[in-house]
C-alpha cells in the first residue's frame, strides 16, 4: 500500500469524496462495474478542472534527500501541485464540487476506494476558485511551460506523485 500524501491545511475530517463539474449528480452508478472514489488526504490531486493536465507530487519516506532539496526546496512537508500556466484562469472559475460519499460501501485500493454498486451521496461542497483552495490548504501551485518534461523528472525521482490528464499537456516550444 503507498504511503498517503503529507497532511494539508483544513484537512478535515476523514471522508470519502468524488469531483465532478457537474453538479446535479444524485447517485454515482457504476462504470465499468465500479464507483471510484478519494479520501479526504488525497482529495487536492483533484481541485482541477477536469480537463486540466496536472503533476503533483511530495516527499515519502523513500524519498532521498537530494530529491527534496531539489523538487521541494529542503521540505519534506511540501506538497507541490503544477499546471500549465494557460489553466490557472480557468481554475479560479471552474464549477468544480466534491461529493462526499458514504465509507460503508467502498473498499480501499491503491490511493483509491471502489464500490462495486450504486452510491448516493451524503452532500455536495462548492469547491469555488480552485487557486484559493490550494493557496488556503498550503499546497503549492505552481505553473509550468513544459509540464510534460517536468513530469519525466519527477517520474524518475524517488518522489511520491501523481499525474493526470497529462495527455492533454502542450508541448512547449
Amino acid at each position: 500500500m503507498m504511503e498517503p500524501a503529507p497532511p494539508y491545511r483544513g484537512e478535515g475530517p476523514p471522508a470519502l469524496w468524488h469531483v465532478s463539474e457537474d453538479d446535479s449528480i444524485r447517485r454515482f452508478e457504476p462504470r465499468g462495474g465500479k464507483v471510484w472514489a478519494i479520501d479526504t488526504r488525497h482529495l487536492p490531486l483533484y481541485w482541477f478542472p477536469r480537463d486540466c493536465p496536472r503533476a503533483t507530487f511530495w516527499a515519502s519516506s523513500s524519498t532521498v534527500e537530494d530529491d527534496v532539496v531539489r523538487f521541494l526546496g529542503g521540505d519534506r512537508d511540501r506538497r507541490v501541485h503544477v499546471v500549465e500556466p494557460a489553466w490557472l484562469d480557468e481554475m479560479r472559475s471552474a464549477q468544480v464540487v466534491a461529493y462526499r460519499l458514504p465509507e460503508g460501501p467502498f473498499e480501499h485500493w491503491d490511493r483509491f476506494w471502489i464500490a462495486n454498486r450504486a452510491v448516493e451521496p451524503l452532500e455536495v461542497v462548492e469547491l469555488g476558485d480552485l487557486v484559493a483552495r490550494h493557496e488556503a490548504a498550503g499546497i503549492e501551485l505552481q505553473a509550468e511551460d513544459d509540464l510534460p518534461a517536468l513530469w519525466q523528472r519527477v517520474i524518475t525521482s524517488t518522489l511520491d506523485f501523481s499525474g493526470m490528464r497529462l495527455r492533454n499537456a502542450t508541448m512547449a516550444p
